[in-house]
């Protein structure tokens, strides 16, 4: 019952995010162009939907341990699509501070790749141990399930590693930024948004440290679907971000070209 709740203030956080956004997403859902970055962060924003209907379903609906199992599994397999959406975001958020600079895309690509492969090797192994039991109430439906601590851990081991060195990539071009400038540091890291890339640096931390200290509890579980649930959200602001930020400086160099142009003629009669 406890994870329920935790999983209701997950949603909640989620819907408030969501709310509190809706008017930027709807202007940049209706005026930006198709691309590839606007199909990922539709995937990235949205299927959050689908993981709370199929985590509602679980957890309110009577069934037996193999649907369970099947319906978890796919569950996992979203949630995975999800956290590599995320980290895509940060990916080409960096490719782009490093303006495609191709040892620095390489050896990013490598990475990535790796850790994608890393982390759906050690899901399936996830599946595969997971012991699945319906609830032992009568009268109360649902699902749960628990695996080994020392395989999340794993698979927060390697997430932590990566994003550590996306972190790592950004403050050099902080630094570099910083140096050729020589202006406020605070304004460089700002500009570079380094602070999203660290809180979750910070949330993969966390989840490291928690199959440590409570190995026998499934609260490993809960961070992973909470880190799952800030990264998308933090990688779909941040992308949301710049998004208006560029359009706002599209808006601006307009206006100084219309006002330009509107001066010529009276300096010309002159």
């Amino acid at each position: 019952m406890f994870h329920q709740y935790l999983y209701v203030a997950i949603t909640m956080f989620w819907v408030c995010d969501y709310a509190s956004s809706f008017h930027k997403e709807w202007k940049f859902l209706r005026q930006s162009r198709w691309t590839k970055v606007k199909v990922l962060y539709i995937t990235a924003r949205y299927l959050p939907f689908l993981l709370l209907a199929m985590y509602l379903y679980l957890n309110f609906s009577p069934e037996n341990p193999d649907k369970c199992k099947i319906l978890i599994n796919t569950y996992s397999c979203f949630t995975q699509l999800s956290l590599t959406c995320s980290e895509s975001f940060f990916v080409l958020r960096t490719r782009a501070l490093w303006h495609n600079n191709r040892i620095v895309l390489v050896g990013m690509m490598s990475t990535a790749f790796a850790l994608v492969v890393t982390s759906v090797g050690i899901r399936f192994t996830i599946i595969a141990t997971t012991y699945v039991t319906t609830s032992a109430i009568p009268g109360v439906p649902g699902c749960s399930w628990s695996s080994s601590s020392i395989l999340y851990f794993m698979l927060f081991i390697f997430l932590f590693v990566f994003q550590l060195g996306l972190v790592s990539l950004t403050l050099i071009r902080v630094i570099q930024s910083w140096r050729s400038a020589k202006g406020n540091m605070h304004a460089a890291l700002v500009k570079h948004n380094i602070f999203y890339y660290v809180c979750g640096l910070i949330l993969s931390a966390v989840n490291v440290v928690m199959p440590l200290l409570f190995p026998d509890t499934a609260y490993y579980i809960i961070l992973e679907d909470f880190q799952v649930c800030v990264l998308r959200i933090i990688a779909t602001r941040m992308h949301l971000h710049l998004w208006h930020l560029d359009q706002h400086m599209h808006n601006s160099e307009a206006l100084v070209n219309i006002s330009m142009s509107d001066m010529s003629p009276v300096d010309s009669t002159v």
